[in-house]
């Protein structure tokens, strides 16, 4: 695993079921290119079709659009459910060798690790990649087509006022990446935190009857609180970068949509634009709405998914402190006999377990 990146070692885990991937981000195509087409259409109908009182053609639009948007219920489902399972199945894989690793790992790992931090790596982390690996190039993918699309098809229509809309895209771009490293960060945290409240929990459930034998309840909650109190805050730091940059992106919209209009309206003031095609412009501001939320839940769920998945990496990379040569031989023939002469053994240098130890047991 040390000679690959972190992405590296995500996407590995998407060539045994590539199929359903391609398979989602095709269906997620698809859902892009009927949302493009609608506007489009809709302004070649108002243009063409109702002046010239085509009615018959109108209407067979319409109906064709209706059968399209019952396809695109299809598509939708195809990837709610089999994109699902491409996570889950990436998910079972990813625990399969993480919990095939920590049966590697020597005594004095876990010795140091508690148990209730290893099951929130074997759970919650893998969760929050499960996520990512598949709404993340889904929306991503989507979002991409849908925003490069809609403002390629509004550059033919007006280019003035698309040439602006095209320059408030980079500039939420940059928000969005700004936004994603102060959310990764907390987001970081917040997985710590949850490490350490899992292992409280499972330390205070299994010593319960201890506890409660020797009347240390009151010593117990107070421990569990302190811990509970340090993830309230951790999790209120990471809304607290989410939040704002909620706040951001729907100012971005709000503003997206007063521009268009301020703009168009100037135009048609001018003579230059006319209010179909502003319609029209209004119509594909619309359509942008869903792909910048998908931007927006993408940046949440990079943030939670790269955190998890540098922390599943981080383990992967965990050498067992005893290690076979590489010319180990098999041990074959056993007759039961046991000789251990002069024996020392550490988990660390400075925490000897055993010192020149001899013991002889025979057979039987």
């Amino acid at each position: 695993m040390k000679q690959k990146t972190d992405f590296q070692t995500f996407i590995s885990y998407f060539k045994p079921h590539r199929r359903l991937f391609f398979l989602d981000l095709a269906c997620a195509l698809m859902i892009s290119l009927i949302d493009l087409a609608f506007p489009f259409v809709s302004r070649w109908c108002m243009y063409t079709l109702l002046p010239n009182s085509i009615y018959k053609t109108f209407w067979m639009v319409m109906i064709i659009f209706l059968l399209a948007y019952l396809v695109r219920s299809f598509f939708t489902y195809i990837i709610c459910y089999y994109g699902h399972t491409f996570g889950i199945l990436v998910e079972a894989d990813m625990r399969k060798d993480l919990f095939e690793h920590m049966q590697s790992l020597s005594y004095g790992y876990f010795d140091n690790n508690r148990i209730g931090q290893l099951m929130s790596r074997l759970t919650t982390d893998l969760f929050d990649i499960t996520e990512l690996a598949h709404h993340g190039p889904e929306d991503l993918f989507i979002s991409t087509v849908t925003i490069i699309g809609s403002i390629i098809i509004m550059f033919t229509i007006e280019w003035r006022l698309a040439l602006v809309i095209a320059i408030m895209i980079p500039v939420f771009i940059l928000v969005v990446w700004k936004s994603r490293h102060s959310m990764s960060e907390a987001s970081i945290r917040v997985k710590q935190k949850v490490a350490v409240i899992n292992t409280d929990i499972e330390s205070g459930l299994t010593g319960m009857k201890t506890a409660k034998a020797f009347a240390n309840e009151t010593i117990e909650q107070q421990k569990f609180n302190t811990s509970n109190d340090t993830y309230k805050i951790s999790k209120k730091q990471f809304h607290k970068a989410m939040g704002r940059f909620n706040a951001i992106m729907e100012f971005f919209m709000c503003t997206l949509s007063l521009i268009v209009i301020a703009v168009g309206g100037a135009l048609i003031m001018q003579g230059k634009m006319d209010t179909i095609d502003l319609i029209t412009f209004s119509l594909y501001v619309s359509t942008f709405v869903n792909p910048v939320r998908k931007l927006s839940n993408f940046a949440e769920l990079f943030a939670n998914g790269t955190a998890g998945l540098h922390r599943f990496v981080e383990l992967l990379n965990t050498k067992p402190q005893l290690e076979d040569r590489p010319d180990a031989k098999e041990l074959t023939n056993v007759s039961g006999q046991i000789d251990i002469d002069h024996v020392s053994f550490a988990y660390e240098e400075d925490r000897n377990i055993l010192t020149d130890i001899d013991l002889h047991i025979h057979p039987g």
